[in-house]
């Protein structure tokens, strides 16, 4: 028996990518396969943590088979990393799989299982780990009164990217305001440090010792879905040229987040 349905794939964000540049960084984009279709991502320029924040949308995807075995057991979702080249074809980073949400055409659109909770998937390289994945994907049938029966997409847009669609609200996490600031004490050499892809980015020259300098970023507000803090150390060569000495990253940064108390209850406190 033929089954109709659209699937969504709500790819947000990965992590600890490979490095596939000499720079130490890659400029990543995911493509994702089901059954015969495939779609791509954006491409984010140099960065390990690309936050593409992008919903990928396949329309009617043909399965067979009984209603409640594609609901049970749906087909497998493969998602493939690939570092873009100026020239050439696109370098092969890794790999991971997923299984969709499915929804029947009969069933409700609400809580616990709709709208699906983003999660992560672990990348692999071979046989060796190459990052994670955070997204989610749900499976929804197209019943007879067709896709405008499906639950809707609801927002945000965002004009400046044109025709490519944001992870919708209910699904994509809350931010906050967060201010990174580093000091560097006694680095010979130029160092930088990127939080993730639409980034932060915060340069220390070595010529002076104690540097403190500070970028904002909008982070989410779930400390678990805190991309890592990458760190790389240059050297600056003649000519403008930059040759990568080392690397770090600093996978959670739980311990550096700093809260400033609240005012209201520092009040109360005193005159209770």
């Amino acid at each position: 028996e033929k089954q109709v349905f659209q699937l969504r794939a709500h790819m947000y964000q990965a992590r600890s990518l490979f490095a596939a540049d000499s720079s130490g960084l890659s400029d990543p984009f995911a493509r994702v396969f089901f059954i015969s279709q495939s779609q791509c991502t954006e491409v984010l320029n140099e960065t390990l943590c690309p936050t593409w924040d992008q919903l990928l949308v396949f329309d009617n995807v043909e399965l067979y088979g009984e209603a409640h075995e594609m609901r049970d057991d749906p087909p497998i979702i493969v998602i493939e990393i690939y570092d873009q080249d100026t020239v050439g074809k696109a370098d092969f980073m890794g790999r991971t799989f997923a299984k969709p949400v499915v929804k029947m055409s009969d069933e409700q659109y609400c809580p616990p299982r709709f709208p699906p909770q983003l999660e992560y998937y672990q990348i692999y390289r071979g046989n060796s780990t190459a990052g994670d994945l955070l997204a989610a994907f749900e499976l929804l049938q197209i019943g007879p009164g067709g896709k405008s029966d499906l639950p809707p997409i609801d927002g945000p847009t965002d004009m400046d990217r044109g025709p490519i669609l944001p992870v919708p609200l209910g699904i994509r996490p809350v931010l906050s305001k967060y201010r990174v600031e580093v000091i560097a004490l006694e680095h010979p050499m130029l160092m930088m440090s990127i939080l993730r892809g639409r980034r932060a980015s915060l340069w220390v020259s070595g010529a002076l010792d104690n540097q403190h300098t500070f970028a904002s970023q909008d982070l989410p507000e779930n400390e678990l879905l805190h991309p890592p803090l990458n760190i790389r150390v240059v050297d600056c060569r003649a000519f403008g040229r930059y040759t990568l000495v080392g690397s770090h990253a600093v996978s959670s940064l739980r311990k550096f987040i700093y809260r400033p108390p609240d005012k209201k209850a520092q009040h109360w406190n005193m005159t209770g």
